[in-house]
């Protein structure tokens, strides 16, 4: 106690009545007091364990508000659904771990949606999925690319097939994407079979649409890896013949200043990109 006194440059009685001030006032025994000897109570040893954490944080604190590393905020992100959209999680979930206080938003939607949500100011960027104009915007494209390919159940004819030919889905029932439908993306493909093909309809949300295939309704054109094709799932996956393929870019507008945490997700994108490139 004495030793302590001194350090703290303080008297020992008034570092004794400190401490007995504390105990009274959390209404436990710190101290176990022996002749010229203190050991910590279980109470004493949480009560230190805590404020040492207490002292960290508070240091951590201190540092993290002195220095340009700091960042907080919100970042919303619009994109469609993608494999591709693999390089953006990494980036997303290294900035949450390190920058606990920045808040990630994701919003689910087509080229329409997303890129709705980007100039209304809703979302900081916009995953684009397809060869669409960008002209007006700020873009990375991402090394990853998507293929198109037709779901179907087990059981169905085409199932057989490693891969699925334009006259393949002549006669056929196919649900579209929403996106795909608008863009005609499937009209070039299909060549003089397009005319064949009954298209249904549209799904915006992809899950939705695989119910569809396993009621029997239709086949649908769908991304790969994106559905669950195990033994169990009760669907089939078949690349296109010949192969048709998206590429995923990560947009952004030119004219607005980002927020530290967006420029942030820029930067460390770029790094993610380019290291990728270079191996």
């Amino acid at each position: 106690m004495t030793r302590a006194a001194t350090k703290l440059l303080i008297s020992q009685p008034a570092l004794s009545r400190q401490i007995s001030d504390l105990e009274t006032e959390l209404g436990v025994k710190l101290f176990n007091r022996k002749t010229r000897h203190l050991t910590l109570t279980p109470d004493g040893q949480y009560l230190l364990g805590q404020a040492q954490k207490i002292l960290g944080l508070t240091a951590k604190t201190k540092n993290d508000l002195q220095s340009t590393s700091f960042v907080s905020g919100d970042l919303t992100i619009a994109a469609g659904e993608s494999s591709g959209m693999q390089p953006v999680m990494n980036v997303i979930s290294s900035i949450i771990k390190d920058h606990p206080t920045v808040k990630i938003h994701l919003l689910s939607g087509d080229y329409h949606y997303t890129t709705q949500k980007l100039n209304s100011g809703d979302a900081d960027f916009a995953i684009i999925i397809g060869d669409v104009p960008l002209n007006n915007y700020a873009s990375l494209t991402l090394p990853q690319k998507d293929d198109w390919g037709v779901l179907m159940r087990p059981d169905d004819p085409l199932a057989q097939k490693s891969t699925i030919r334009p006259q393949d889905l002549v006669c056929r029932s196919v649900l579209n994407s929403q996106q795909a439908q608008t863009l005609q993306i499937f009209q070039n493909w299909l060549g003089n079979y397009s005319s064949c093909v009954n298209f249904i309809g549209t799904y915006n949300l992809y899950f939705n649409g695989t119910m569809m295939v396993k009621n029997h309704a239709a086949l649908m054109f769908a991304l790969d890896n994106l559905a669950d094709t195990s033994q169990e799932s009760g669907l089939v996956f078949k690349h296109l013949t010949p192969a048709l393929g998206q590429s995923v870019k990560v947009a952004w507008k030119q004219e607005v200043s980002l927020s530290p945490v967006a420029e942030l997700f820029i930067k460390r994108l770029k790094d993610t990109l380019f290291t990728s490139r270079s191996a």
